[in-house]
């Protein structure tokens, strides 16, 4: 069989075949879901950290330090994460998403935000820094920014047999991708409305003041309301 044949051959069965959809109460990993074609409906909340920068660090410092740093933001940020109950479920690049169920999901999801930022601030930069001669010699800045959601989506499994992995159908995941990838420093940690309506006291105030500023972001060409902060919270 040619290679145009597989193509086609492989477009029209995923394209015609029908979802077995069922109802999820915990995150889903990709063994939950069959590859030809299952999917899992949840309500979560799904945070997506992203190192700001890397191409410029990559172009100023050597690989080796360019590679220790992203590793130290990605094992931050999946402690915290885990610690949170959330779990991984993606890495891209510099980028990590985590996904919490439960009823304290949006609280969980954003105390992680916000003790990323403080493990990103106050000991990555500090100690790198501290370390790399490249870093303090050229004054650089290792920012990040977090971005949380909540809702109903859809975990779906995309690829062939032995090369696959999930993905997350809906609108939830899209917009904290999106609010991750904000830069308005020192606004570090974005949240949906859906988020702050929701979370925890101990999440929204410091005493007793108000951690967010209300913004607005164009999304799917609309524009909607989510928050800002330019606080953290140590572990």
């Amino acid at each position: 069989m040619s290679l145009h044949d597989d193509l086609t051959n492989a477009v029209d069965n995923v394209l015609g075949k029908k979802f077995s959809l069922r109802d999820g109460q915990n995150v889903p990993s990709s063994e939950d879901v069959t590859l030809a074609n299952g999917a899992v409906k949840i309500e979560a909340a799904f945070l997506y950290a992203d190192l700001a920068g890397s191409g410029r660090i990559a172009k100023i410092c050597p690989w080796d330090t360019t590679a220790k740093i992203i590793r130290a933001y990605l094992d931050c940020a999946v402690r915290i994460i885990r610690a949170h109950n959330g779990a991984i479920r993606s890495f891209d690049g510099d980028r990590v998403m985590g996904v919490f169920a439960g009823d304290s999901k949006r609280t969980n999801a954003t105390k992680s935000a916000l003790k990323i930022q403080w493990a990103t601030r106050h000991l990555i930069q500090k100690e790198a820094r501290k370390r790399f001669k490249s870093v303090k010699d050229n004054d650089v800045k290792i920012q990040q920014a977090c971005g949380v959601d909540v809702g109903v989506s859809r975990a779906v499994r995309a690829g062939i047999r032995n090369n696959n992995d999930l993905i997350w159908i809906g609108s939830p995941p899209s917009f904290a991708a999106k609010l991750s990838d904000l830069r308005e420093y020192p606004y570090c940690t974005y949240i949906s409305a859906g988020v702050y309506n929701r979370i925890a006291d101990e999440a929204k105030l410091s005493k007793g003041v108000d951690m967010w500023e209300k913004r607005s972001t164009k999304f799917a060409g609309a524009s909607e309301v989510c928050y800002r902060s330019s606080y953290w919270w140590k572990p």
